[in-house]
């Protein structure tokens, strides 16, 4: 993959923010060791970020400013996946009182759009806007079973096949043999292949019959996503808001 111009500015300004969300707040003297660089160069970073409001200081702790609310609004308005799915997405939830999701795809990774819990769900990490590699789930493998060789093999170069957990597949052939059997299928199994103990039906959203726009899930404990309702239930019941949701998009 070719080299592309960065912007170092630019780099550490991302950097910057990334760094203050994921602490929630931090004071310059902490950015500085995080980012490790100088205290006078994060400082002015700060500065400039706070007078163009993308930044409040409470006391000595900057924090992620409001505005960010306007570019998050602005990104929900055009995720028209997301709107259209949220109705069968909630109804996953109840009726089989798990974690229902839908994932997206943004620079070949998935990106989480929407989730609901139903009744017994457990408390998982994934949350919308979280963004995970594309083969370590089933909504990523779903994704996957619809692209093209080429754009299969563009995700795995851009962004290799690391391992989350023991269950994970880190193999290019392997990945392949297990995208056949998705599309064979009809649906996406993950066996514990992102979180341990979790298990996933997945089914790719192909409106125009081509390329995927996203994927939905239904996820849960392996003590209770077993037998006949993971093997047949789910994957019937995630099909159908898959249809379901397909059609609206298409019509939209």
């Amino acid at each position: 993959m070719a080299q592309k111009s960065r912007i170092k500015s630019a780099e550490t300004t991302l950097q910057i923010l990334e760094t203050i969300r994921e602490l929630d707040g931090a004071g310059v003297g902490e950015l500085s060791a995080e980012l490790d660089r100088p205290t006078s160069t994060v400082h002015n970073y700060l500065q400039t970020l706070e007078q163009n409001e993308y930044l409040v200081k409470e006391d000595d702790t900057y924090r992620i400013s409001l505005r960010f609310l306007a570019v998050g609004k602005h990104i929900e308005d055009r995720l028209t996946i997301r709107d259209i799915a949220m109705p069968e997405i909630d109804e996953l939830a109840a009726q089989t009182g798990e974690l229902a999701s839908v994932l997206v795809e943004e620079h070949n990774k998935g990106i989480y759009a929407y989730l609901q819990s139903g009744d017994n769900a457990l408390y998982l990490d994934a949350h919308p806007g979280m963004r995970t590699y594309l083969h370590q789930t089933g909504l990523g493998k779903a994704m996957l079973s619809a692209f093209d060789e080429e754009r299969v093999d563009a995700v795995i170069d851009d962004h290799g096949l690391p391992s989350a957990t023991s269950n994970t597949i880190t193999g290019r052939d392997e990945l392949k043999e297990e995208l056949a059997e998705i599309r064979e299928r009809g649906y996406a199994i993950d066996r514990g292949e992102r979180v341990s103990g979790i298990r996933c039906v997945a089914v790719p959203i192909t409106p125009s019959g081509d390329d995927p726009c996203g994927a939905i899930s239904v996820s849960g404990p392996r003590s209770r996503v077993k037998g006949e309702f993971f093997e047949e239930e789910l994957p019937q019941l995630v099909q159908e808001a898959a249809d379901i949701i397909e059609i609206n998009l298409r019509f939209s």
